[in-house]
């Protein structure tokens, strides 16, 4: 079974990866999944809305026509958002085979349930199908991607035994973050054993670019890339199972290829670095946006969310002035000014950010 077929804890998440002219660069993700498979690794991630649906395109085209079904491990997942009753998710399902060209995924999350967002599932019949789905050998092991409280957690868990691992957000930013609850959430997997899949272990990156002062607190150690600090926090939990790492180039692929290899636990002088960190970061109120790009998927005028956020956060850190974040934004895209204040995008953030209220302060600047 799947479980036992995972070589190594890096899983390689195709959310992020490197675009060309609006388009995935198909010999970076060749050469890239190449490296990946050569260096012992197997487990890829993927989901239907993921770059506007090109990530499925590209792992049918650049890995499964390309490797023996047998030398990868393919995740993929059921997102609320795009079905509306039980009719449609065979359908949809059998499309997510047939694009990423393949038999059966070895893991099928129930995609970022929430206490919103469960009860869909339940009312279209989603688990039942999906369990059906196992028994033809079509899913070989049911999981399921999670934001939200612990408590919801326990229910879904205590409900739906037919999961067999959660996917959580798990970093040394947000652990004891109470509005996260990545610890309260990673117990109650423990408790009902299941194993943990972490997402968001460099939290869309912001653990990489580092506020100058905790750049320096890492720097003293000599221990690896931002990233790799990271990383193997989140892979030192014992029921960690597999860390995704949305790699867009060569360059992050070969750090965190050298990461897990031999992979260090993490010791004691490094929690404490990290926790020093922490606090720097908290200090600088940036907006928490990892550049999912969900709020993108559902929102009817096309803003380009996640981009106005990262050039918004240039200004909140005082690196870059108003006038200058201007200049940076998206100039062929939707403006802030067009939003309607649907909210369909807070619906569906992972992170739970209130963006009708971010993107008027963006209007306004």
């Amino acid at each position: 079974m799947s479980f036992e077929k995972v070589k190594k804890k890096l899983g390689f998440g195709c959310m992020r990866l490197k675009m060309n002219d609006n388009e995935v660069d198909k010999e970076e993700f060749c050469r890239m999944i190449d490296a990946f498979i050569s260096a012992g690794f197997n487990y890829f991630d993927t989901a239907h809305g993921y770059i506007d649906g090109k990530s499925e395109i590209v792992i049918g085209e650049c890995l499964s026509a390309r490797y023996n079904r047998e030398d990868f491990i393919l995740a993929n997942k059921l997102s609320d958002w795009y079905f509306e009753k039980q009719e449609e998710i065979i359908p949809l399902f059998e499309k997510q085979l047939e694009t990423c060209k393949v038999e059966y995924f070895d893991f099928y999350l129930f995609h970022c349930l929430t206490r919103d967002s469960y009860p869909k599932h339940k009312k279209c019949n989603s688990f039942e199908i999906v369990k059906k789905l196992k028994e033809e050998g079509k899913i070989k092991h049911i999981a399921m991607s999670f934001h939200d409280t612990a408590d919801v957690l326990d229910m879904i868990l205590s409900e739906q035994p037919c999961i067999e691992a959660v996917q959580l957000q798990i970093n040394y930013l947000d652990f004891d973050d109470p509005s996260v609850q990545s610890k309260a959430c990673y117990d109650v997997a423990v408790k009902h054993g299941k194993k943990v899949i972490v997402m968001e272990p460099v939290r869309g990156g912001y653990l990489v670019n580092l506020p100058d002062s905790a750049k320096e607190i890492f720097d003293k150690l000599n221990g690896g890339s931002y990233a790799s600090y990271a990383l193997r926090y989140a892979a030192s939990y014992p029921e960690v199972f597999m860390v995704l790492s949305g790699m867009g180039d060569m360059n992050m692929m070969q750090d965190n290829i050298n990461t897990f290899k031999n992979l260090v636990p993490f010791n004691k002088e490094e929690y404490t670095a990290t926790d020093q960190v922490r606090e720097i970061i908290r200090k600088v109120r940036q907006i928490s946006c990892t550049g999912c790009s969900y709020c993108t998927e559902v929102c009817p005028k096309n803003i380009p969310i996640p981009e106005l956020f990262a050039v918004y956060n240039k200004v909140l850190s005082a690196k870059i002035s108003m006038a200058e974040a201007k200049e940076l934004f998206p100039k062929d895209k939707a403006s802030p000014m067009d939003c309607i204040k649907c909210a369909r995008c807070e619906g569906v953030c992972p992170q739970n950010i209130k963006i009708k209220e971010q993107i008027e302060k963006i209007s306004d600047m």
